[in-house]
């Protein structure tokens, strides 16, 4: 399972390396749920993130928190070809056909 090495002719096996407190408590934030995220934003915004990181980590804000940043900067959901056209003006634009054949054609 673990390598094993020699050490005056004894086989001595290694133990696993413990893993760091900074690993351990990235580990617990993912079983709570967490996620890192790391950005760059300039000097004077930095306070403004904190802030909203602040507020979606509060129970008590997060949800109009989400509300007010999905509200403006989610992607609009994709709508269907019908939708589309439905949402269309139609105004000064004729939807009927003529029913011309065509010029006549001896078969």
């Amino acid at each position: 399972m673990f390598p094993e090495i020699f050490i005056g002719g004894l086989l001595v096996p290694t133990k696993p390396k413990p893993r760091s407190a900074l690993a351990e408590h990235r580990r617990r934030l993912r079983s709570r749920g967490l996620q890192r995220v790391e950005v760059q934003v300039r000097g004077e915004d930095a306070p403004l993130v904190r802030a909203v990181a602040a507020a979606l980590a509060d129970p008590e804000r997060a949800a109009e928190a989400r509300a007010l940043l999905r509200g403006r900067f989610a992607p609009a959901p994709a709508r269907s070809l019908k939708e589309l056209l439905a949402s269309a003006p139609l105004d000064g634009v004729e939807l009927d056909r003529s029913r011309d054949l065509g010029r006549a054609v001896d078969l």
